[in-house]
Parts: structure tokens; sequence; C-alpha cells
């Protein structure tokens, strides 16, 4: 009887709870609003974006304005003898001031500097923004990843359990064998311990399952709770189109990163030309409207402030850098090698995705057979049981040898829900490579779930 109950309560773990429980989908709508990671990426994407304005502002009419107050001191050269000996200097001190007010307007004519660092402030932009595309679509993979692995932590703490179960049946069924004479106390000794140790596993597998959530909590920024589980009859279709060459060529044009690298090359490169353009005059204009007036004040009486009039001053400044202790060419050579690294690290990247899209690709064909395999394992170790049990009705099986079958099938659930998890992700990681990933994935994913 004991042992109908126990594989009764093993299929009822595999069934999805009852009641509300969130689907992959909200799982998303929470984490694209909360997670930081994205946050973080749009904040730089639009930091970075300033930088064109920043570039750009340079090239375009500036305007300033001064005021300034002056004075200045001095001594009078009459002096005073008052009959006594002594005279008085202080009687022609004073000062004179000065008042400028004035507004100039300068514009660069010729810098081919600021072209060039204006190119290279929109490529970065460029870049940062494939960074946050790719930031967008690493969302979608996070947050299935994260689902999936409190699911699967949550099937291994069912089986867990199962296992914790059966075992304790066996020590129980030791014990009372040793105390009526028909098992040795080695037997009890053997069953005690591989009991403790399945209560040991069961408690690893809760901290993990909480771990899990934690991992899921930590993206969407609120607790989860009950979560809906894959379905049984999931589809086993291998990734279109089923060329692996194909999905490489399309990683190679569409993948974010490969993109944003791309866009680091260039901007490199317009950084030379700002280095080297350091080498080469530069014209602006400036125009200067302004007002200058004066007056002086002595000790004995207050100055009047002159009338000035308003000037107005207009000029071409022609700038030929002759010599700059080598700074100049200093940076064009430091420039250059900015530029090869950029390069380097997009041949790099290049080579990542194409080795990671052919990997994802080849696991989830392998996929296919690993979870069909994992399914025969677990119809398999149902049928062992159930003629291990057989056996032991009869007398030709021992009460080990069927817990022995329940663990085999328990550790063949365990694997088949493994590989169907990762079998889903494979090829979500698949499309992610290949830079095509988006919210349709995502919702055909969820339409998985129940």
């Amino acid at each position: 009887m004991r042992l109908k109950l126990l594989t009764f309560a093993l299929a009822l773990a595999a069934l999805p709870l009852a009641g509300h429980s969130e689907d992959l989908l909200d799982a998303y709508r929470e984490a694209r609003a909360n997670d930081p990671v994205l946050s973080q990426s749009d904040a730089t994407r639009l930091a970075t974006a300033e930088g064109v304005t920043q570039a750009r502002a340079l090239m375009l009419p500036q305007i300033n304005g001064s005021y300034g107050l002056n004075q200045s001191s001095g001594s009078g050269s009459n002096s005073r003898n008052d009959g006594t000996g002594g005279s008085d200097l202080g009687a022609g001190v004073g000062h004179s001031r000065s008042r400028d007010i004035s507004a100039t307007l300068t514009q660069s004519v010729v810098d081919l500097s600021q072209w060039a660092n204006l190119s290279a402030a929109k490529s970065q932009s460029k870049s940062q923004d494939q960074t946050y595309q790719a930031a967008l679509q690493d969302l979608y993979v996070r947050v299935t990843t994260a689902y999936f692995g409190v699911l699967t932590s949550a099937d291994q703490l069912t089986f867990a359990k199962a296992n914790e179960e059966a075992l304790r049946q066996a020590y129980e069924q030791a014990d009372q064998r040793f105390k009526v004479g028909l098992s040795a106390i080695t037997d009890v000794y053997q069953a005690k311990s591989e009991y403790e140790q399945a209560k040991a596993q069961t408690i690893a597998a809760e901290s993990t399952l909480n771990d899990a959530k934690e991992a899921l909590t930590q993206i969407t920024g609120k607790p989860t709770g009950d979560l809906k589980k894959l379905r049984e009859d999931l589809p086993m279709d291998p990734p279109s189109p089923a060329d692996p060459n194909q999905w490489v060529q399309d990683a190679l044009k569409n993948n974010p990163t490969i993109l944003a690298q791309q866009f680091n090359v260039d901007a490199a490169e317009h950084s030379i030309n700002a280095a080297r353009a350091g080498h080469l005059p530069t014209i602006g204009a400036q125009v200067t409207r302004g007002k200058t007036t004066s007056w002086f004040e002595n000790a004995s009486s207050a100055g009047i402030p002159g009338n000035g009039s308003y000037g107005t001053t207009v000029g071409l400044t022609l700038t030929v850098p002759i010599f700059s202790g080598g700074a100049t060419q200093s940076k064009v050579r430091q420039s250059i090698y900015n530029r090869d690294s950029a390069q380097d690290a997009l041949e790099s990247q290049r080579r990542q995705v194409t080795r990671d899209t052919l990997n994802f690709y080849r696991t989830a064909v392998a996929g296919i057979t690993q979870v069909e395999a994992a399914k025969a394992g677990v119809d398999s170790g149902q049928k062992a049981l159930e003629a291990t049990r057989a056996g032991f009705d009869v007398g030709t099986q021992t009460m080990l040898n069927v817990l022995t079958a329940i663990q085999t099938l328990t550790q063949a659930q365990s694997t088949y829900s493994q590989s169907r998890h990762q079998f889903v992700l494979n090829k979500l990681q698949l499309k992610e490579e290949a830079g095509t990933i988006d919210m349709k994935d995502m919702e055909e994913i969820n339409a998985l779930l129940q």
C-alpha cells in the first residue's frame, strides 16, 4: 500500500499547481519595467547620445558677454607748505576707473578636427544604440533562463522529496525486518545512511529553489510566486532554417554586439582624422560689440564718468600650428592604436558569435534526441518499477530493489525535466546570437506553458 501511495504521489508531483500562476510574459513585463541592467544600458545610451550635441555645438556660433570694472590708484604732483616745515602730500591723491561692456560672437569657419569629432561622436552613439539593443535581446534570454531555472529547481525539489520518502520506507522496512530477525543490522545502517543523505539532498534542493526564485526576483523586482509549467506535449521542432551556415551569416550581419563593435571601429577611424587635423590651420570669425567708459576721481571731488561710445570689431583669425612638443603626432599614434584595438575587438566578437551560434544550433538539434532519450528513460524507469514491484509481491525481489527502482525513476524524471527546459532555452539563445530574437519568440514559449 505504501508503494502505491508513493507512486501516486510521484504522479501528482508532475502535475501543475492549481490556482492562478504567473506566466513568462508576466515575468517579462515586470522585468522590462524594473530591470536595473536594462535601465543602466538605456541611461548610458542617452548619455552617449549627448556627445553628438556637444560635438555639434562647437561648430555653431558662440556668443559671450563680458562686463569689467577697473581701478588704478596714483598720486598728484601738487604739494603745499604749511609754514612749519611740513607739507601736505595727500591733497592730490586720487584714482582712475574704467568700465568695459562687450558681447562677442565667434564662429568656426574651417576646423577639420571638429567635423571628424562630430562623426566620431555619431558613431559612438550608434554603437551604444546597438549595445542597448543587445541588452534588450539579452533580457528575453535572462528572464526565460531565470523562469525555467525556477521550474527546474521546483522539479528537483519534488524528485528529492520523492527520493527521501522512498529511502525512508527502505529504512523502516529494514528496521522491521531486523527486529523480527529477517535481516542483519548492516541493512539497517545502510538504509539509515541513505535516508539521512536523502534528507540533506532535500534541504539542498529547497535552498536551490529559493535561490532560483531570488534570481528571477532580481530581474523583475517583485517576489516570485507560483509559475506556470511547461506542458507535456512539447513540440520538438528543429531550428529553422536547418542550415548552420545560414545561422552564422545572419548572426554576423544582425548581431547587435557585432554591429556595436563595428561602429566603435568607425569612431576610432574618425578620431584618427581628428588627430591628424591637429597639423592643419584653422580659421575662425569674430564679431565684438563693446563700449569702454573711463573717469578720474581724487580725494576732494568725485569724478563723473565720461560718455563712452560703442564700437564694433569684425575679423578673421588664421591659426597655424607650428610646434606642440610632439603632442599632435603622439595623439595620431594613440588614435591609430585605439583603432587597431577596436578592430581586434571586432574580430574577436565575430569569432565568438560564430562559435556560439554553431554551438547553440548543434545543441538545439541534439536536444531533440536528448529529450526523446530522457522521455524513454522515464518510460523504462516506470516499467522497471512496475516489474520490480511485481517481483516483490511474489518474493523474487527485495524491498531495497523496489526502492532502487524508484530512485532510478526519479533520476530519469529529473533528467527529462532539465532536458526539456534546456531545449527551449537553446533555441532562444540561438535566435539571440543571430540577432533575430523578438517578442514573438517569448509569446511562442509562453504558449507552451500551462
